[in-house]
């Protein structure tokens, strides 16, 4: 995935579930479909709390990854 295709970043660093998928969805609010948001986060249930939203709000997790203590996280805006 390139830098480009990346619209927004978010970083949730410090925050526990479930603040980061709060603000997460509070920017895809703001994105047209097709846009792309990545969160960073270090809380270890992010991943699985993306992929239970992502399949409720129908929006596509792209890429879930860690580097370290911090996850990774693509969500693309349906």
């Amino acid at each position: 995935m390139t830098e480009s295709s990346i619209t927004q970043e978010l970083d949730t660093s410090g925050l526990l579930c479930p603040l980061p998928v709060l603000k997460a969805r509070r920017a895809l609010n703001t994105m047209h479909s097709g846009q792309r948001l990545r969160v960073i986060a270090t809380d270890a249930k992010a991943p699985g709390d993306f992929a239970a939203f992502c399949e409720q709000s129908g929006d596509l997790l792209v890429e879930a990854s860690q580097d370290g203590e911090r996850f990774r996280i693509v969500v693309q805006k349906r």
